[in-house]
């Protein structure tokens, strides 16, 4: 396989060191992009600058990456609908007149309930990453403000639940394309290898359980625990200094004058793009499949979300559900059409932040592909192994290349490939080893300063994204830590 060897490891470094060291997310990326391209250019600088310019413009050529970062932006459309027509206030009304009836001694049962009731929202958006990140963010913000509950635990507990939730219920393009991988490795019955996965991928349950345990015992540890004391001691939900990675138009938008609060006219539009999304994909991937009636309505739905497009998927969830929200408030006469209009334009807007990222976290994932990181960091590590540390060795190097490439399902791609046959050939345990490259993949990815999703995690949130990354890591490192454990006991006992 092809690789630049060491030097395939310098640019996503290059980006997650600056990133961390500047708290200049888009500065970093675009440099680690570049001394990508540079070194792909064989050194020539002048070269490499312009690879770097159109590896951006090629970002587009995909449409795949073209729909997502519309999807990116077009939510913002629908964020700025469900708070300007009295979305949010109504949801949190509804919310406060039940917390109200809370009766208790301890003055911080409001914010655990709060934080639970994110926390199973989460859960139950089990369809598309993106979309529980950015529905928990959007949603419980306003209530996470107004309980004085800083924005970086907020950031944290959606971006634990989207990727672990997602890989532990399949039901989704995650589980379709895990299986294609699985089937890729010449498997009859991927679902059943999945199947059988399923309970030894400790990290996603453990990365969800975490999250519960921190809200009910309180006991945060890291920068979490001084973000907790900033809010509790000067009432700041962000720190002095910090950027939010959106746009404070958005933030700052209130309900119209003259507008009563409803619940629905957030619920509605948020259920019609969750629902959508699985709908879609069967939509996309039906005539995808060769001879499909031959098989049980079950397996052809199955099979129809496995062939569907993920990006398509979500762009016409979303368009789906601001079309619904649009003829949902002009029968009530909240906007008119200029209105409508204008705070179309206003909501993409304000999420262009986070459009530029999409297209800065696909081109350094392009660039790092090209220089072959990924399978530079497996190839260096498979040579010395013993059968017993095989899945122990797959989840620390999965969690090494999620980590520095930002990206779950390439490290997916590439350990699946060469975990399964390394498994096959040390006659090691295989359905251990296959959780451990899901594992470490999602472990990695959760991780990492340059994931999509971690990006997006702080954008829903509003929260300083080096600040979420910070707050979030020694959480993460502790349940990766206890799952590393887990893969070296088990792969000695088994």
């Amino acid at each position: 396989m092809e690789h630049f060897s060491f030097w395939s490891l310098f640019p996503p470094l290059l980006a997650i060191i600056l990133a961390i060291k500047t708290r200049q997310v888009f500065v970093s990326l675009l440099f680690g992009i570049w001394l990508g391209w540079v070194i792909l250019s064989e050194g020539n600088l002048l070269t490499g600058t312009l690879a770097t310019i159109q590896a951006l413009v090629d970002v587009f050529k995909d449409p795949g990456n073209t729909r997502t970062i519309m999807f990116s932006s077009l939510v913002g459309a629908l964020i700025a609908f469900i708070q300007r027509s009295g979305g949010v206030d109504g949801f949190i009304k509804f919310v406060n007149l039940r917390l109200d009836r809370v009766k208790s001694k301890d003055p911080s049962s409001k914010k655990k309930i709060i934080q639970t009731l994110a926390w199973f929202t989460g859960v139950s958006i089990f369809v598309e990453s993106s979309i529980n990140v950015l529905t928990v963010g959007s949603i419980f913000r306003p209530l996470f403000d107004k309980l004085k509950i800083p924005r970086e635990k907020l950031a944290y507990i959606a971006d634990s639940i989207s990727a672990p939730t997602c890989i532990l219920i399949p039901l989704n393009a995650w589980g379709a394309y895990i299986m294609g991988l699985i089937a890729a490795q010449g498997f009859e019955n991927p679902l059943g290898i999945l199947i059988s996965a399923f309970p030894l991928n400790f990290y996603p349950m453990l990365a969800l359980a975490m999250v519960l345990v921190i809200i009910f015992t309180q006991k945060d540890f890291g920068p979490m625990k001084e973000a907790e004391r900033r809010v509790r001691e000067e009432g700041k939900v962000l720190r002095d200094g910090a950027t939010p990675m959106i746009s404070s138009d958005i933030i700052a938008l209130e309900t119209k004058e003259n507008v009563k609060p409803k619940a629905i006219n957030m619920i509605l539009p948020i259920f019609t793009m969750v629902v959508m999304m699985p709908l879609m994909l069967i939509f996309t991937g039906w005539n995808e499949v060769e001879n499909i009636n031959q098989y049980p309505w079950w397996e052809q739905i199955l099979f129809a979300i496995g062939k569907g497009s993920g990006s398509a998927s979500v762009l016409y969830s979303v368009l789906t559900a601001i079309t619904v929200g649009i003829i949902l408030y002009t029968s009530q006469k909240v906007f008119s059409f200029t209105e409508t209009v204008d705070l179309i334009f206003k909501g993409i807007s304000g999420l262009i932040p986070l459009a530029l990222l999409m297209m800065l976290a696909f081109a350094i994932g392009t660039v790092c592909k090209n220089l072959g990181t990924g399978i530079y960091i497996a190839e260096i590590t498979k040579g010395w192994l013993s059968p017993s540390f095989v899945p122990f060795t797959v989840f620390v190097v999965a969690c090494i290349i999620a980590f520095s490439t930002g990206t779950s399902w390439g490290t997916f791609a590439i350990m699946i490939a060469i975990g399964v046959p390394m498994a096959q050939t040390l006659d090691a345990n295989l359905y251990l080893t296959i959780a451990a490259a899901l594992g470490g993949g999602v472990f990695g990815d959760h991780c990492s300063p340059i994931s999509d999703t971690t990006i997006i995690s702080s954008m829903a949130s509003a929260c300083d994204h080096i600040d979420h990354v910070k707050t979030q890591l020694p959480y993460a490192l502790t349940a990766g830590g206890i799952t590393a454990i887990i893969y070296l006991v088990l792969g000695i006992v088994l």
